[in-house]
């Protein structure tokens, strides 16, 4: 026998999000800050929640720096250091990996090389002098130098047909001109063209104890891993690198559209962009706000237009780009063919609606509070404390950046918010680039401006 149930109730949605819990404040671990007499900077920050370490030795040279002679070669340098020293074959490097239960990484921007190491607290020594070993006597193996080329010329092939690297590429070398800045990536046929030895000259001249930086995040005492450091870095010597100087990127007056042709495809990458500032700028903080306003956050403007109102993409977004010489602000969507025009207008609508009137007192607030909760999130871990000090020591921000970072912000107004629009969100002389088939976007890219056209190879058509 069966009975009938009475149907639940169902609970009433509240009317409003609950309110904000007070912000907790971060403890900040003991720092120590020293240099070894070869002229190595040291950064130490205890972290005891976890029994591991992180750490990361950085070097101020990137593809920036070889940009002009061989494009990508420090990103392709960094990939096969790690792949032998003159005493540990890369077999030899994975088993060590092993025994100490850590991972190793390196990698190359357009600024900096690293090489990147974390695992137990225990092995914090070997660790470290794997390392060490990796900055001092990497070996560039023949066979690993062709495997990792092969394998870049592969990334390359397969980048060559996506819009957004497309895009991407042409907006650098429109905003950049004859700085390094301006070359994002290398062709196929300069990275077949590398040489080993060229690997190996970059590394002599670059992998400096001068030009460097180790950070240690971790569960340690820091007098014992400085002299950990002392001992395994401290009889390394090396000439620092000669000073470049480097043209300075263009200005473009006026808008201009740059098409990249791609065949057959049914969407376009609209990319906008211009010349912005750097972390060390003065107005740093409050563009950092007006981008999370306009497009840099997930409720931001942009995407309750373009993406909410109008479904013309699901997540379009802004950023403020700083690099070590020069910054950047762009905004990027993938849209329909068809709404292509359409989307251009609505991004220069709120970019232009950001320039002209202040955000309201709940844009501000909301903006305040997801920058400073990113930024609690940011240095909650290990990984995340180090990426921060690292962002403070090699950009050369004040001592107290991050001690002050969510004071400065939730001191921000929606006058700051649009005095930082209204100075880099430059609207009158973006750069628009379109990568998709020009047959079916062509006319609408001639609505905003002259247009250039490319292939994917970056050629003029």
């Amino acid at each position: 026998m069966t009975t009938a149930s009475t149907p639940a109730t169902p609970r009433p949605y509240p009317a409003a999000a609950p309110a904000l819990a007070p912000e907790r404040p971060v403890s900040w671990p003991t720092r120590v800050v020293h240099a070894l007499p070869n002229g190595l900077p040291v950064v130490l920050a205890e972290s005891k929640q976890f029994p591991k370490i992180s750490a990361q030795l950085f070097f101020r040279s990137g593809n920036a720096a070889a940009a002009h002679g061989s494009p990508g070669l420090a990103g392709m340098t960094a990939a096969v250091v790690r792949t032998g020293t003159n005493s540990r074959a890369s077999r030899r490097i994975e088993e060590d990996l092993r025994r100490m239960g850590a991972d190793l990484g390196t990698h190359a921007g357009a600024d900096s090389s690293v090489i990147s190491i974390s695992g137990l607290a225990e092995f914090s020594e070997k660790m470290l002098e794997l390392v060490a070993d990796l900055a001092r006597h990497a070996s560039f193996p023949a066979d690993e130098f062709e495997r990792e080329r092969r394998q870049r010329l592969e990334e390359l092939r397969v980048e060559r047909t996506t819009p957004s690297f497309l895009a991407s590429e042409r907006l650098r070398r429109v905003l950049f001109g004859e700085h390094p800045y301006a070359i994002a990536a290398p062709t196929v046929e300069q990275v077949a063209a590398y040489r080993r030895d060229q690997l190996e000259e970059f590394y002599r001249a670059h992998y400096v104890p001068a030009d460097a930086l180790l950070i240690v995040v971790g569960d340690f005492d820091s007098r014992s891993v400085l002299g950990q450091i002392e001992k395994i870095f401290g009889d390394w010597q090396a000439p620092q690198p000669e000073p470049h100087v480097s043209p300075a990127p263009p200005h473009p007056s006026g808008r201009r559209v740059h098409l990249v042709h791609m065949p057959g495809t049914v969407q376009t990458q609209v990319l906008v962009g211009n010349l912005a500032i750097t972390r060390r700028d003065p107005d740093w903080y409050r563009t950092s706000l007006a981008n999370s306003i306009y497009g840099g956050a997930f409720h931001s403007r942009l995407v309750i237009n373009i993406r909410e109102q109008k479904g013309y993409t699901y997540s379009p977004r802004s950023a403020v780009h700083a690099l070590r010489q020069h910054g950047y602000f762009t905004v990027h969507a993938a849209v329909r063919n068809e709404v292509a025009a359409a989307t251009l207008t609505e991004i220069f609508y709120e970019m232009d609606r950001m320039r002209s009137l202040p955000v309201t007192p709940e844009e501000l607030e909301s903006a305040r509070n997801y920058l400073a909760g990113v930024f609690s999130l940011g240095v909650a871990t290990q990984d995340g404390l180090l990426g921060q000090l690292s962002t403070v020591f090699l950009d050369l921000l004040p001592d107290d950046y991050l001690e002050t970072y969510r004071e400065r912000i939730r001191a921000l107004s929606a006058e700051d918010v649009l005095a930082a629009a209204r100075r880099h969100f430059d609207s009158a002389n973006a750069q628009i680039v379109l990568a998709g088939d020009r047959e079916q976007i062509a006319a609408q890219a001639a609505l905003f401006g002259p247009v250039a056209e490319y292939d994917a190879q970056g050629n003029s058509i």
